[in-house]
């Protein structure tokens, strides 16, 4: 079984804000060990994806993501 890409972990992360936070922090190491082997420094997110996609939802997001060791940053 092959390692996850960064755009599958991403969707992965989707999925569980959408599920009301289930598996969230699994999904983050996924991805952050996701992020390492491709070498991409941050992870894109469109915010029309997210449970919270206002400016209060995103900057609680990036906080939590950055305390996991994982940079954020927003599409559009």
């Amino acid at each position: 079984m092959s390692e996850p890409t960064v755009a599958e972990a991403i969707e992965s992360i989707y999925g569980s804000l959408q599920a009301n936070n289930e598996d969230l922090d699994i999904h983050i190491a996924t991805l952050k060990a996701a992020m390492a082997r491709e070498g991409v420094k941050e992870a894109v997110f469109d915010p029309a994806k997210l449970a919270q996609g206002n400016r209060s939802g995103r900057k609680l997001m990036q906080a939590y993501f950055r305390q996991r060791g994982v940079k954020v940053a927003f599409s559009g």
